[in-house]
């Protein structure tokens, strides 16, 4: 905290409170008004919390009107250029890049732990035919609270950091068998040999009766996109994760938690809706008409994929994104796709039409992911597990700092204004 500060006055007693700032190494500092209510008697008020910081962290700083995104300090296009998803996550956990002893020791406790028991095999069996692998995996993850007991001690700093090791390296082999239940497909068990995201994707598409080589380029690619998604500050299911942590369940419920919310349209599930909106616009000649619906407030029709509730300039994960989209297309042969074409298309007209230039809704990291997943021939169900995948890292991180400080971690506990009935006395059924 800092000795400046901001106040508040109850203009019917006169009565006045200091709010100390809290300031972080970078960006806007915090009022502290966690005493409003005992000193004034109101409630602070902000739905949706766009103003309020529900904990301070160490890991992602964003700013939004300069276009930044820091993992740990470093710039994400850096590490997307320079770095592996395995090193990011180490440097997400860990607060530094790794050594090369410090990676390689790492990367094989991940590898140490990419099989799932085989009797969560069978949970699979519970599921229709064709359930969302979302569900699958909100219930699959959360189900891991029952296989280890051994290493439930939140308090234990090793028994967080095996937790960490598990999460990471068992959220591909869960979703990889999702993806084989839904196409009715043998489960392929992980190979240890490679590296994470060639991994995952034999686990996807090999099957028993062939061989099958991981195309280097589109491990490549998953591999970026998963650098992009690893964290992203306090979004809804990172904070999600943070508010069951803070409750002390066992981490593997706190996980599942942040799934189920990493599934909406409005979060997780946005790279479904763009390729949704694409199919419905269908042509280039037909751009025109879908953005005047778009303007139109009272149509209901939404720009899938530009705009982001963050950031207000250009979302710094759809530059890198774009450019991979490019380089996968090229590599598949499909650099005419139609799809993309479009989408170049959509991008173009909007970024220069004044509507949209104004409002400041530029493609985010959603407008071109769901591109490159289709195009790696990942379904569209499967783009939100895909997500899931890469930003268990960052909620791990975070469920590790949160309940490795003992002083910060407060059960979460949000206020309302009551807006219901007022007091009133029972009546009797024959009376009404």
């Amino acid at each position: 905290m800092s000795n400046a500060t901001y106040s508040l006055v109850n203009d019917a007693t006169g009565e006045k409170i200091s709010l100390p700032l809290v300031r972080g190494a970078m960006g806007p500092p915090g009022a502290d008004v966690g005493k409003v209510y005992s000193k004034l008697g109101i409630f602070t008020y902000d739905p949706g919390f766009t103003s309020t910081c529900s904990c301070d962290s160490s890991i992602t700083y964003i700013d939004g009107d300069q276009g930044i995104l820091l993992y740990r300090g470093y710039p994400v296009d850096q590490l997307a250029q320079n770095s592996t998803f395995v090193e990011v996550a180490y440097l997400i956990l860990h607060g530094e890049l790794p050594s090369k002893a410090e990676l390689a020791e790492f990367d094989h406790n991940i590898r140490l732990h990419t099989m799932i028991n085989e009797s969560l095999k069978r949970f699979y069996d519970g599921f229709r035919y064709d359930a969302h692998p979302m569900a699958m995996l909100t219930g699959i993850v959360g189900s891991l609270s029952a296989f280890y007991h051994d290493t439930a001690n939140n308090k234990d700093a090793r028994h967080r950091e095996i937790f960490a090791h598990r999460m990471i390296a068992k959220i591909p082999t869960i979703t990889a068998a999702a993806y084989k239940k839904y196409f009715g497909q043998p489960f392929m068990y992980p190979q240890n040999d490679l590296d994470y995201c060639s991994n995952l994707l034999y686990m996807m598409f090999a099957v028993p009766s062939e061989p099958y080589r991981v195309d280097p380029v589109a491990a490549k690619a998953l591999d970026i996109l998963f650098i992009l998604h690893a964290d992203h500050e306090q979004n809804a299911s990172t904070s999600t994760v943070r508010l069951a942590a803070s409750t002390g369940c066992n981490p593997y419920a706190a996980i599942a938690a942040g799934i189920a919310a990493l599934w909406g349209p409005a979060h997780g599930g946005a790279n479904e809706a763009v390729l949704r909106m694409l199919d419905s616009i269908d042509s280039k000649n037909n751009i025109q008409a879908f953005l005047t619906k778009v303007k139109d407030k009272t149509s209901g029709v939404r720009l899938m994929g530009f705009g982001h509730r963050v950031y207000k300039n250009f979302d710094p994960r759809a530059k890198i994104i774009r450019e991979q989209c490019h380089k996968v297309l090229k590599h598949l042969g499909k650099e005419n796709d139609p799809q993309m074409e479009l989408a170049l298309e959509l991008e173009r007209i909007a970024l220069a039409d004044d509507y949209f230039v104004e409002r400041k809704l530029y493609p985010n990291v959603d407008f071109y992911s769901g591109i490159i997943y289709k195009a790696l021939g990942i379904p569209v169900n499967m783009f939100t597990p895909m997500f899931a995948v890469a930003r268990t890292v960052g909620w791990v991180a975070h469920w590790m700092e949160m309940v490795s400080d003992p002083a910060g971690l407060k059960i979460g506990r949000p206020r309302q204004v009551y807006t219901g009935a007022a007091m009133r006395d029972y009546v009797a059924l024959d009376q009404r």
